[in-house]
């Protein structure tokens, strides 16, 4: 998560990532919304607008990659063409590329962008997993399906790693994205089933919207803040002095992202929460 996301899955009323998709066919395949998508036989050409994926695409081919966003920081060093941001992408630029399959997000990116994209003759696959488990399907199936890739070694670490439920003590927390005005985690969120799958429950996952605006003198009981640094950039002198209960600032990449960071993510963030 790049900047304070938008309505919640623009653009479809679907919701979240689906599980009855099925396989590749002679016309494509079809991505978490079931929108089938017409990737070729082969695709030798990827633009991603989402850092995760980005990611995720660099670690198994990176070779595919022609184009990524300016919040992709990872891999360090990725040499491609930059498209702007998530939510401005440079559409010319996109479609300048001429790639066989554009990696997007149902809640990084625009519906309107993406429209124009596939309006353009563009390949567009959009995932949007809201849970861990849902998450690591959606990379198999972008990258077999979308991508034409062997499933990669990383991507069956992390399922092992987040195969293991919780076991201690939980705590509830209130998760900020963003100040000015403050916004939060609330309900069905990859970030909040991760805490969750941690021992950390969201004190706003009833909330009726996903990323609602709060008001931080008026919050549900919480023994527990944590602050990451992205979309808004949290850290120790800006954000905790906000909050009565104890805070813990985390990397936003470890907590939002779902990719190759997965592997490490249940590790580190389990001992930044233990030092609370």
């Amino acid at each position: 998560m790049t900047s304070p996301p938008a309505a919640p899955f623009p653009g479809s009323s679907r919701g979240p990532a689906r599980d009855d998709l099925g396989a590749r066919n002679d016309s494509g395949a079809r991505d978490d919304l079931g929108d089938l998508v017409p990737v070729p036989a082969v695709v030798r050409r990827v633009v991603s607008l989402v850092p995760s994926l980005t990611e995720s695409v660099a670690a198994s081919a990176p070779e595919l990659l022609v184009g990524a966003t300016d919040w992709c920081s990872h891999p360090p060093g990725l040499a491609v063409r930059r498209v702007r941001g998530t939510k401005n992408p440079d559409l010319a630029a996109i479609e300048a590329l001429a790639p066989d399959l554009v990696c997007a997000n149902a809640e990084e990116n625009r519906a309107e962008d993406l429209a124009a994209l596939r309006a353009a003759g563009l390949a567009v696959w959009v995932t949007a997993p809201t849970t861990v488990p849902a998450a690591l399907r959606s990379l198999d199936r972008l990258l077999r399906l979308g991508c034409g890739l062997a499933r990669p070694d990383w991507l069956d670490v992390a399922e092992q790693v987040w195969a293991e439920p919780f076991r201690g003590r939980r705590r509830r927390a209130i998760i900020p994205i963003w100040r000015r005005p403050w916004m939060a985690v609330g309900r069905d969120t990859f970030t909040g089933d991760v805490l969750a799958r941690l021992g950390v429950d969201n004190a706003l996952a009833g909330s009726e919207q996903r990323y609602p605006r709060v008001d931080i003198a008026a919050l549900p009981p919480h023994d527990l803040v944590v602050l990451p640094d992205e979309p808004y950039a949290f850290s120790l002198s800006d954000g905790p002095e906000s909050f009565e209960a104890r805070a813990v600032c985390v990397s936003g990449r470890l907590l939002t992202w779902y990719g190759p960071s997965l592997v490490q993510a249940r590790a580190d963030l389990a001992n930044a929460l233990a030092s609370q």
